[in-house]
Order: structure tokens, then C-alpha cells, then sequence
């Protein structure tokens, strides 16, 4: 049997942990030896890196709407703290580092987390699509990852116009995004919005001299004590701008559980009990 933790036991007791986490990791930022980008600029840089677009709210999610218009709320408000933001070279881009007082002037709302394997609406909750959106900005780009997590569990079929397992979740005091800037480089973070999408751009001072394909060299998908998982290879192909010639680069493998019906058609290999 999976051990409770103890603010499964005592309840009460949550949002003083919380508190103590959130307290501990900043201060292990603060002693971290990084210099953090913190600088947002209105004047954009001249050259455009990558730029997508993510659908904001998906009216087939079978979970009440209000949660999915809180979300746009809370992704306006994250982004703010994003928007312009430039990424100078030796600094570290740190989601909650920029996000940290988001909601300092203007609350949050509730929308839909993951949390201890169910669907529920949660202070701030959907933040998780612009840390992905901004993951997906960085694939795209010369930034190292830093720190990324996927998401152990997806409840809804991925999007077909992304690979599987390049999503980032976040969860502040818990879970960040970081990249590094180890180029003479500078980036900037753009994020915009309209009625339906929210758009995301990295610019930079210099063109690019590579072209990134992000994508799965390999799917499958595999069922273990009843529970089915999809295993997945994330790969890019990087192609010089200059030279046309191109690099297979294996990035890494990734597995999540699987809430949501498969097609019949799909092969699902049996791994036992």
C-alpha cells in the first residue's frame, strides 16, 4: 500500500507546508550561484526565433467552462510577468522566479489542476499551458533546459500538432521550468493574446543558425497492473541554416500514465501484473 503523506492525514496542515516549500525554494534560488533573468524590455528584438500558437479553451474538455475562463484569466496574468522578458547571456529563465507575483495586484481564479490522480479547480490552476507553451518556445531554440517536468498522467488525448511528452508542469515551491543562456546571444520572451489563442514568440539580437524539428522517433504504448502508459522517444533534427545539413539528436524518453480512451486500433503491449 502507497504510504499517505501527512497532509493527506492531516489536512490543516497543507497550506503551512505549502508556506515551508515555497520558502525553501526560493531561498535555494537565492543561494543557487545563477544570475536570473529579470529584465523586461519593450523594444523587441530584431530577429524572430521560433513563434506558436496554443488554443486557449477547448470547449469538448466535459469540464465546466468557468474553469477554462478562469484559466485564460490566470494565463493573462502569468504572462505579464513573461512578456518582454530578456534572457541575457550566463542568466537562468526561471518560470516562478518571473511569475512569483503574478497575482500580487489581481487574484488568481480556480482553475483545473491535476491533483493526487484527479481533475479539480485549484487557486491559479491551469498554468501548466503556458509553461508548456514556453517549454515548446525553447525546444525551438539554442537555450538548455535546465529543469522541465511532464506530467505523470494526461486525462486528455495530447495535441496532434505537438509531440507526445513535450508538455511542463509547473507547481510553485514544487515543479519548475529553467533554461540557461549559454550563448553570446540575447532572447526575448514575447506572449500575446486574442479571443480564442494565446500566441508565443523568442526573439534575439542575432539570426538563427539552426533550424530545430521537434518530434517522436518512436511511440508505443504498454499495460502494467491494469494501469495503461505511453512511452514515447522525443528527438530533434537540427539543420544548419547555412550549410542545409542536418543532426538526428536524441533529447529524451519520456512515459505517463494514460486516463483517456484509446482508439481500438491501437497496439497495446501487455508488460504483466
Amino acid at each position: 500500500m502507497k504510504r499517505r503523506r501527512v497532509t493527506q492525514i492531516f489536512p490543516f496542515l497543507l497550506p503551512v507546508r505549502r508556506w515551508q516549500r515555497k520558502q525553501f525554494f526560493y531561498l535555494k534560488m537565492h543561494f543557487d550561484g545563477r544570475s536570473y533573468a529579470e529584465k523586461r524590455v519593450d523594444a523587441q528584438l530584431p530577429y524572430q526565433i521560433f513563434e506558436t500558437s496554443s488554443l486557449m479553451i477547448n470547449e469538448n474538455s466535459g469540464y465546466d467552462i468557468k474553469y477554462q475562463q478562469n484559466k485564460v484569466h490566470n494565463l493573462k496574468l502569468a504572462a505579464a510577468t513573461f512578456h518582454g522578458l530578456v534572457i541575457r547571456p550566463g542568466q537562468t529563465f526561471s518560470f516562478w522566479r518571473c511569475a512569483r507575483q503574478a497575482d500580487k495586484k489581481e487574484p488568481y481564479k480556480d482553475g483545473l489542476i491535476l491533483r493526487d490522480g484527479k481533475i479539480v479547480g485549484e487557486y491559479g490552476g491551469g498554468l501548466c499551458q503556458i509553461s508548456t507553451m514556453l517549454y515548446w518556445m525553447f525546444l525551438h531554440s539554442p537555450l538548455t533546459i535546465v529543469e522541465r517536468h511532464g506530467h505523470q498522467k494526461e486525462s486528455l488525448p495530447p495535441n496532434a500538432e505537438t509531440p507526445c511528452g513535450t508538455d511542463a508542469t509547473i507547481n510553485e515551491g514544487w515543479l519548475d521550468l529553467k533554461v540557461q543562456n549559454n550563448t553570446p546571444n540575447l532572447f526575448q520572451i514575447e506572449i500575446g493574446f486574442d479571443r480564442e489563442y494565446m500566441y508565443g514568440s523568442i526573439f534575439s539580437d542575432r539570426e538563427s543558425l539552426y533550424d530545430y524539428r521537434i518530434y517522436n522517433k518512436r511511440v508505443s504504448y504498454f499495460r502494467e497492473k491494469g494501469k495503461i502508459y505511453l512511452e514515447a522517444s522525443v528527438d530533434c533534427l537540427k539543420t544548419d541554416r547555412a550549410t542545409q545539413e542536418s543532426r538526428d539528436i536524441h533529447l529524451y524518453n519520456t512515459v505517463h500514465q494514460v486516463e483517456y480512451e484509446l482508439p481500438e486500433d491501437i497496439n497495446i503491449i501487455n508488460k504483466g501484473d
